[in-house]
Order: C-alpha cells, then sequence, then structure tokens
C-alpha cells in the first residue's frame, strides 16, 4: 500500500507568483484529463477547497476548449459537513458556483455529501455514505483499485496545505490520520472551522495516481520547510503517490526552504 514510506519521490516546482501557479495546475490537469480520457474512458479527479476552488476557474480558459468534460468524475478529498447550498462552509457549493456551473460535467459525475446528512450535521453517517458511494463506482470500474491493496485509486487530486501542515480533513495529533480500514473517515471537533467534516484517510489519498500539492502564500512557508525536512508530524509531509507527488509552490510559500532544496 501507499505509505509516507513509498518510493515516490516528493517533487517540487517553484512559480514566481500564484497565478502562476494557478495556470501550471490547469495545465497539469487538462494533461492527465487528455491521458486518462484516451486510456479508460474515464478521469476520475479529487478536488479540495480553499484558493483552489478560484484556481480551477484557469481550466476555462481556450486553450483547454478539447477537454472531455463528459468523462469527468468529481469528488472531494474532504467535505465540512454543511447544508449543500451554504455557500460560506461548503466545499460542493463554492466549487459549483465558481467552476461546476461553468462546465458540461455531468450533474450525475459530480458526487457531492449525501445532502440529508449535510443538512443535519451527520457527520458520521455522511462519511459512510461517501465510502458507500466509492466502493459501488469502483465496482462499476470507474473508479480504479491500487494494484496491492484494493484500496480505490483516482486519477489526480488536487490538494492543499493549512499553515499547521494538515491536508484533506487530516489535522497534526489528531487520530484519523492513522485510520487504515476505512477509505472515508470523519472528525467532529475540527481545529479549523467548521468543526464537523469528513475526509479521505490517507491510504486512499496516498493510492492515487498522482497527486499535486499546490501551496500559495508566505503563512505557509514554514510547513513547507518542515515538510521538506520530512517532519512526519504533519499530515502534509506524509503525501505520496503511485505514480507522481509533486508539489506547486509560489515564492512566498518556498521562501523558508534552503537554496539545495
Amino acid at each position: 500500500m501507499a505509505s509516507a514510506s513509498a518510493n515516490t519521490k516528493r517533487e517540487k516546482i517553484v512559480f514566481p507568483t500564484e497565478d502562476d501557479v494557478a495556470k501550471a495546475m490547469a495545465k497539469y490537469t487538462f494533461y492527465l484529463s487528455k491521458k486518462f480520457c484516451k486510456e479508460r474512458g474515464y478521469f476520475t479527479i479529487v478536488l479540495s477547497g480553499g484558493d483552489l476552488v478560484l484556481w480551477l476557474k484557469k481550466l476555462l480558459a481556450p486553450e483547454y476548449a478539447e477537454t472531455e468534460w463528459s468523462k469527468w468524475h468529481v469528488f472531494w478529498v474532504d467535505e465540512r459537513v454543511a447544508p449543500l447550498d451554504d455557500t460560506v462552509n461548503s466545499n460542493y457549493k463554492q466549487t459549483l458556483d465558481s467552476f461546476l456551473s461553468k462546465v458540461p460535467i455531468p450533474t450525475s459525475n459530480i458526487y457531492a455529501i449525501d445532502q440529508d446528512c449535510a443538512a443535519l450535521g451527520d457527520a458520521k453517517g455522511a462519511a459512510i455514505l461517501y465510502e458507500e458511494c466509492i466502493k459501488k463506482l469502483v465496482n462499476q470500474n470507474i473508479i480504479r483499485t491500487y494494484k496491492s491493496s484494493g484500496f480505490p485509486q483516482f486519477d489526480l487530486q488536487l490538494l492543499g496545505m493549512g499553515p499547521d501542515g494538515h491536508m484533506a480533513s487530516l489535522f497534526p495529533g489528531h487520530y484519523q490520520i492513522k485510520e487504515k480500514a476505512n477509505l472515508v473517515t470523519y472528525i467532529t471537533k475540527s481545529p479549523k472551522l467548521p468543526p464537523k467534516r469528513i475526509t479521505f484517510t490517507l491510504p486512499v489519498i496516498n493510492c492515487a495516481s498522482y497527486n499535486l500539492m499546490a501551496v500559495c502564500g508566505e503563512a505557509q512557508a514554514n510547513a513547507v520547510a518542515k515538510v521538506f525536512k520530512d517532519d512526519f508530524n504533519l499530515p502534509s509531509a506524509r503525501l505520496t503517490a503511485d505514480t507522481q507527488a509533486i508539489w506547486y509552490l509560489d515564492r512566498a510559500a518556498a521562501s523558508k526552504l534552503p537554496e539545495c532544496l
């Protein structure tokens, strides 16, 4: 199983600005979309929240007009357990408004958390149902499985990191980082509001074929430096992938890295 000790080398590219990171992320996503649509007839992409939602808009540029949107299947690596029409807290709603509503991805290919659990604030129920959804799509061969473990293997995950080094809703010092049996777990006392969330577990995250971690801003610079010193107390330092785990940083986020890195 892919893990923090996997052989996938952590790579990085430093870009001058946040806008350059966003443009590069769009180009990388388009390339992998084209690759997997040709090879498999599907492209399974996992999104996160935060600034990445805005950066996705770069895919609306004319040079990506040939994107085969109908073959996309969209998931979230984590989600706040909030009503799906909550413009402040719902990753789904924010992504829908800024990006998904502007591209012709079939609604049936967009996998939000269960709307009833979201409305009720039922984090455990939302995690159980999201895992069931993923297992169903594995059985339909839309999501592949990792060659040795049988865990679901997504084509691409676009991830972000917080100043504390968390990724998805896996936070430093919280037990969810150690979960190895379930595909999706939940947290009810997140150190970052809102407190109720669901999240992919680390084995699922690390089984992805490609993981792109996009980080911008000086606020993340200390955590970036710790990651590249292999401080595995930070969940983001444990990120690997089956084929490529790459970090896209702007100069501010990379400002505390030694030049030799």
